[in-house]
């Protein structure tokens, strides 16, 4: 067993993300065409590792990147782990290696603070927001009294996060970098744990912290894509419109143009100024939860941000406005029949959303939905945390089988060549060009010359690639490098529904 520093002595620490399964959002089989490892660095990791002591010696090891050696866990006094649902077989293990080294595991994150109770082996849980529960925690380590339980119902004062610890990470592996100007939705949907885990008033950080941390990812060599991670960006138009966009705008200018991208909720559509300062800030996607077609089923999860309005149109004009929609889909909610399947499909490939992430209904802990849906016996083992992956842990009322069923025909179809290609063709007829122009940099040319030799001459969807490209080339000619992204982007789709419709 290995023995922890004094009270005076400062401990090493290992700060370690688990890797994820290959999911949706992974971007596994895309990255591969521009040589990165991940899709983004562990933003919660580097934040807190801005908020231990600085004398602290800290290394980071993202195991999406590189893999877990024994002399790290002969180096470090503590390994601090953050992770999500799909991480959680990976934290099992990682557990484990921990435990037959003797280092101590301080754990946090969504999956810890929604199934501490799996977990027995860790030393330490610091659960909920880390400006609230780290700080105690710190405290009592340093007097040698550290408790195993650190949690809080209280939402913190974000604008006192400091800037994430960049330096710690290796930029060039990955493939966006993020950073995060809020936290929080005004809404409340059934199905979702976000304002369980941070509540229904949005709160920003400052706009001069949000500027700091891009000026920090600036002067680290970073210009490539940003994702703002909020889970609604656009919870108080006010601010993004009186102080958050201006400066955005402004800084972008001193710039070379950094693309951002982020979530929001289709009410986007409803205000045009909004979108054209976004666009001007340098935002050209946007991710919107659409969920269902269906009147009766946005009523049933409390999806009212999307009821009665014409939900096709408001894509459409997110898209004229200069932004891509990427949406999230569900099926499998109780007043679904069979005929859903085709809904969806006709839906998305009316509306033009390339990246459609369509995923059976389920119920994380800490929801309404679970808490319903408890009570009534249907809640049938833990949620796997993959959207895509044709699993759920609730009893649906239509027969699970046939659910099954028409999530793997409906998929099949979504994500095969001609399907795909042709709403990519439709997106691309209804964008208007970015503001922020594609760089013609080493990476981006040699992801043209990958496609070219994955995709145009190897791939079964070649057909189907030159016709895109040729018509791009002559009908939207600025818009060839996106369209090469997202040709790049359903290959990977591809593969993944692959192997999920093949273990479903």
């Amino acid at each position: 067993m290995k023995s922890n520093p004094g009270h005076g002595a400062s401990p090493k620490v290992l700060l370690v993300y688990p890797e994820f399964k290959d999911t949706f959002w992974s971007f596994r089989h895309a990255l591969k065409f521009i040589r990165k490892k991940a899709a983004f660095p562990p933003l919660g990791l580097l934040t807190v590792a801005a908020m231990l002591p600085e004398e602290w010696e800290k290394r980071l090891l993202d195991l999406n990147i590189a893999r877990l050696r024994d002399k790290y866990l002969v180096w470090a006094d503590y390994v601090y782990i953050s992770a999500m649902t799909a991480q959680r077989d990976a934290v099992h293990e990682l557990i484990k290696r921990c435990k037959a080294f003797g280092v101590k595991i301080v754990a946090g994150g969504p999956l810890f603070t929604s199934e501490m109770e799996g977990f027995p082996d860790v030393d330490h849980f610091v659960l909920n927001e880390a400006e609230v529960t780290l700080p105690p925690f710190l405290d009592d380590l340093k007097s040698g009294i550290p408790r195993k339980f650190y949690s809080t119902s209280h939402f913190p004062d974000i604008r006192q996060s400091p800037v994430p610890l960049w330096s710690l990470a290796k930029l060039k592996s990955y493939g966006s970098m993020s950073i995060q100007a809020s936290r929080g939705c005004p809404f409340d949907c059934e199905f979702c744990n976000v304002t369980a885990l941070l509540g229904h008033r949005p709160r920003y950080k400052s706009t001069d912290q949000i500027i700091a941390e891009l000026d920090s990812l600036y002067a680290h060599g970073w210009r490539r894509q940003v994702f703002f991670v909020d889970d609604n960006f656009i919870g108080n138009k006010r601010f993004l419109k009186e102080e958050l966009l201006p400066a955005l705008i402004e800084w972008q200018k001193s710039k070379r143009g950094i693309p951002f991208y982020t979530e929001a909720s289709i009410n986007l559509a409803d205000d045009e100024k909004l979108m054209e300062m976004m666009v001007q800030a340098g935002f050209d996607t946007v991710f919107i939860g659409i969920e269902t077609p269906s009147e009766e089923g946005l009523a049933e999860c409390n999806k009212r941000q999307n009821k009665n309005r014409d939900l096709i149109d408001c894509v459409k004009r997110i898209h004229r406005a200069g932004l891509q929609v990427q949406a999230g889909f569900i099926v499998g909610f109780d007043s679904d029949t069979p005929s859903i399947f085709q809904r969806h499909i006709d839906f998305i490939q009316n509306s033009g959303i390339a990246t459609a992430m369509v995923g059976l209904l389920q119920a994380p802990p800490g929801t309404r939905l679970f808490e319903r849906l408890n009570k009534e016996g249907r809640i049938r083992g833990l949620l796997s945390g993959d959207n895509v992956d044709g699993n759920t842990n609730i009893i649906p009322n239509m027969d699970l089988e046939v659910l099954r069923e028409g999530y793997r025909n409906m998929m099949n179809h979504l994500y095969a060549p001609k399907q795909y290609y042709r709403r990519v063709k439709t997106f691309l007829r209804e964008y208007k060009s970015p503001r922020i122009k594609a760089r013609l940099d080493f990476q981006r040319l040699h992801a043209f010359g990958e496609s070219i030799i994955r995709l145009g001459l190897l791939g079964k969807e070649r057909f189907y690639y030159w016709r895109l490209m040729t018509w791009t080339l002559f009908r939207r000619p600025k818009l060839l490098p996106l369209a090469v992204t997202l040709s790049i982007y359903g290959h990977h789709f591809r593969k993944t529904c692959e192997l999920h419709i093949a273990n479903a």
